[in-house]
């Protein structure tokens, strides 16, 4: 089962090729996503990755976390659960 992963502090230069190069260094990387302003379509300063195990997220973490990225310093940590949305209310 595949694991995501947070990643955060990310240069507003960095793109999804970039985050899939460097996380596809520790393991298989299964998608990559840079989260980016609806309004602006400019880069949030995180994204996610999301590795084939959690074994190989654990090492993802482990050699990622703390590694210099565009400048920027990366923060790296297991993505939690997204919350559970209201269904938009009444009509």
């Amino acid at each position: 089962m595949s694991t995501r992963l947070f990643v955060g502090n990310l240069s507003f230069d960095t793109n999804e090729q970039d985050l899939r190069d460097l996380f596809g260094q520790t393991g298989t990387v299964v998608d990559v996503k840079v989260v980016t302003d609806r309004e602006t379509g400019r880069p949030r300063g995180f994204g996610f990755v999301e590795m084939s195990s959690a074994g190989e997220a654990s090492q993802a973490i482990a050699q990622v976390n703390g590694r210099d990225l565009g400048g920027r310093q990366l923060r790296v940590n297991e993505a939690e659960a997204r919350p559970a949305r209201a269904s938009g209310g009444r009509r």
